[in-house]
């Protein structure tokens, strides 16, 4: 399989406030390459979203904004590449409203969400979190909300669940956006 695992960590409430992204790189059924960057959302921070990834103002302060991230990540989002996530609604809407904020249409790209592909898959868990999956499919995650964990954890997430189920499972649940 190839694929992208995208990772969004927000600033606050707003889709438009990513503050940090992560890009696993599948090619092949491995991981071969790993993006990460903080990002200036140039807007404040709230309580509640610290709270969950530990990312401050002060922390992306000089951090480039996102249309200079953008400008080197944007050849992986086209028409026939799969960019997959877990919750992927919340991070494909990070990514549209990031980018519609800055005036740049927003790509066309397969997409694939682990949440759904996970309560399909091991409908018995208690919850489909991304920490109960990995803990239930013995995958590592070091730091649950640093983003560049998390898209590592769902990558490796969608390569057990094709060794598990195949490739021919997963189809249904690939979507163009």
């Amino acid at each position: 399989m190839n694929f992208v695992a995208m990772d969004f960590e927000t600033a606050n409430a707003k889709r438009a406030s990513a503050c940090s992204i992560a890009l696993a790189i599948v090619r092949n059924n491995q991981i071969t390459h790993e993006f990460y960057s903080l990002i200036n959302p140039e807007m404040a921070f709230s309580w509640r979203n610290i709270n969950v990834h530990g990312i401050h103002e002060r922390d992306v302060a000089d951090a480039p904004t996102f249309p200079e991230v953008w400008a080197h990540i944007q050849p992986l989002f086209t028409a026939n590449k799969l960019v997959i996530a877990h919750n992927a609604s919340f991070d494909n809407s990070v990514l549209k409203r990031t980018l519609e904020r800055y005036a740049v249409t927003p790509p066309h790209y397969l997409t694939l969400d682990t949440l759904r592909t996970s309560k399909q898959f091991y409908p018995n868990l208690e919850n489909h979190k991304l920490n109960t999956l990995c803990d239930k499919l013995n995958i590592v995650l070091e730091h649950h909300h640093n983003a560049l964990d998390d898209s590592v954890a769902c990558g490796n997430i969608l390569l057990t669940e094709q060794q598990q189920f195949g490739s021919e499972m997963l189809r249904p649940f690939v979507k163009a956006i």
